[in-house]
C-alpha cells in the first residue's frame, strides 16, 4: 500500500513545484504515483512539503536528567517543529565517552525517538573538557562528531591530541568555546544591560579567543572543525578568514543570536543561555554572515530544564533556552520574509547543508531516498505560545511573539511523527 500526498507545493531544485509525492509500504519515496485500491491519499491542497528539516545541536537530556527532557519528549518536539533528524549533545550521565556509556543513550533512542537521532560522542572523559580523551576509534562508529558542549577544551595541547585522533576516524570536532579564565562570574553579555543593572558580564573574547585557537589547530592537524553557536562578530570574521584560506571550518549560530540582543534581556530566565545575548553589532555580523554564507547551519541550541530552574531570574537560572518547536516559523518570518535571505537559503542552513557537514545523508525527495518531510502551512500566522510545546521545557524569549509558517506534518521513513489536528488524513 502507497501514501499518495496529492496537490503539493514540492521544494524541488530551488524551487516549488506542484507535484504528487508518493510514499511506498517501506517508508521511502517511489515513482509510481497511479493510485490503486487500498492507496491512502492526502491532500495537500495549499501547503508546501519540503525535506525535513536537520538540527545538529539539541540537548535531549536522557540519561541522566529525565525531568528536563527525554528522548520521547525531545523528539516529539523535534517532529512538531519540522525536524526528521536531530544530533543529541552530550552534557548526559553517563557522558557518551565509552560504547558502554553511549549505548545507554542508543537504548532510548531505540526504544522511544520519533525522528532520527544521531548521538555526539564527548571528547573527553567524562565530558569534562580537561583529563583523558577518550577512544575515539571505539566510539565513532555510532556518533555523529565528537563535541564537549557545554566546556570548552581549556588545553591547546588536549584539543590538538583529539583534533588529529578524530581525523584519524574521519569524524568532526565541534566545539563549544569558552576559555574559563575569561568567565569571572558572569553570566550574561558584558555590555551596557549589565552594567546598568548590576550584573555580571561575559566578555566576548571568551568565546572568540578559543575559536581563534581552535581554528590554527584546525589548520595544522587537517582536522574537520565545527564552532557550535558562534555570537561574537570577531568569530564571524574569524571563521570567515579561515573559509578564505581552504580551511576545513564550518559554524552554526541559533534564531536568537538573529533577532535578539542584549538591549532586549529581561530579568527573567527565558532570556538567559550560554553564549549569552550580544550586542546590536553582534547581531548585525551575524545576520551578514548568514546572508553572505560564512555561517553554515542554524541549529537551536535547544536546552530545556525544569520549570523551577528558569524561574530564578537572569542571575540564578540555569541557562539554556528551548527552540525545537519555533525556528523554523522565526526565521522564516523575521529572516525570509524579512527580506534578509531566500527561502532557497533558508532551506541550506536548516536542511541540506547539515546534512553535507555530517555526512547525514537524505534531504532528496527522489525514489528510492528514506521518505523524510515535513509539510508547512506558509500562509498560517500565529503567536509563540510555549503551552503548546511538546517539549518538557517552556522558557523560550519568544513567548508572545508574532510568526507565520505552521508544521502541519512530518513524516520520517514514511512513518507520521507528528499531525496538526487541522489536516486530515
Amino acid at each position: 500500500m502507497k501514501t499518495l500526498y496529492v496537490n503539493a507545493e514540492v521544494w524541488r531544485d530551488g524551487r516549488f513545484v506542484r507535484e504528487t509525492v508518493a510514499v511506498d509500504a517501506q517508508g521511502r519515496f517511489t515513482d509510481d504515483k497511479t493510485p490503486v485500491g487500498g492507496d491512502r491519499v492526502v491532500d495537500l491542497e495549499g501547503l508546501h512539503l519540503v525535506p525535513g528539516l536537520v538540527d545538529v545541536h539539541v540537548h535531549l537530556r536522557e540519561p541522566g536528567f529525565t525531568y528536563k527532557e527525554t528522548i520521547a519528549t525531545g523528539t516529539a518536539a523535534a517532529a512538531h517543529g519540522g525536524y526528521t533528524t536531530v544530533c543529541s549533545m552530550p552534557n548526559l550521565s553517563p557522558a557518551p565517552d565509552s560504547p558502554e556509556h553511549l549505548a545507554v543513550q542508543l537504548d532510548a533512542i531505540r526504544r522511544d525517538a520519533v525522528v532520527r537521532v544521531v548521538p555526539y560522542g564527548s571528547i573527553t572523559v567524562g565530558q569534562r573538557g580537561c583529563g583523558d580523551l577518550v577512544d575515539f576509534a571505539a566510539l565513532a562508529p555510532e556518533v555523529v562528531a565528537f563535541s564537549d558542549d557545554g566546556r570548552g577544551v581549556q588545553s591547546a595541547q588536549l584539543m590538538e591530541e583529539a583534533m588529529r585522533r578524530a581525523a584519524a576516524v574521519g569524524k568532526a570536532i565541534v566545539a563549544h568555546c569558552e576559555v574559563d579564565d575569561l568567565l569571572r562570574g558572569g553570566y550574561i553579555h558584558d555590555g551596557a544591560y549589565c552594567r546598568a543593572h548590576g550584573h555580571r558580564g561575559i566578555c566576548s573574547e571568551s568565546e572568540w579567543a578559543q575559536v581563534k585557537r581552535d581554528i590554527e589547530l584546525a589548520e595544522k592537524t587537517g582536522c574537520q572543525y565545527h564552532v557550535c553557536h558562534i555570537s561574537t562578530r570577531e568569530s564571524v570574521e574569524l571563521v570567515r578568514a579561515a573559509k578564505a584560506r581552504g580551511l576545513r571550518v564550518s559554524c552554526e549560530t541559533a534564531p536568537h543570536y538573529l533577532l535578539l540582543t542584549d538591549a532586549d534581556l529581561q530579568e527573567e530566565g527565558r532570556f538567559k543561555m550560554n553564549p549569552p545575548l550580544r550586542s546590536a553589532e553582534d547581531r548585525a555580523a551575524l545576520l551578514a554572515g548568514i546572508a553572505d554564507g560564512t555561517i553554515d547551519v542554524l541549529a537551536t541550541d535547544h536546552a530545556p530544564h525544569a520549570a523551577e530552574e528558569k524561574a530564578r531570574g537572569l542571575a540564578a537560572s540555569a541557562m539554556g533556552v528551548v527552540g525545537l518547536e519555533c525556528a523554523f516559523a522565526l526565521m522564516y518570518r523575521y529572516l525570509v520574509l524579512g527580506g534578509t535571505i531566500p527561502f532557497a537559503r533558508l532551506m541550506e542552513l536548516m536542511s541540506e547543508r547539515p546534512r553535507q557537514l555530517f555526512g547525514l545523508g537524505g534531504g532528496r525527495i527522489e525514489p528510492g531516498e528514506a521518505a523524510d518531510f515535513a509539510v508547512f502551512d506558509l500562509g498560517a500566522e500565529y503567536e509563540i505560545d510555549p503551552d503548546t510545546f511538546l517539549s518538557k521545557g517552556r522558557a523560550t524569549p519568544f513567548a508572545g511573539w508574532k510568526v507565520q509558517g505552521r508544521t502541519m506534518l512530518t513524516v520520517v521513513g514514511g512513518r507520521m511523527a507528528y499531525r496538526d489536528d487541522a489536516l486530515t488524513l
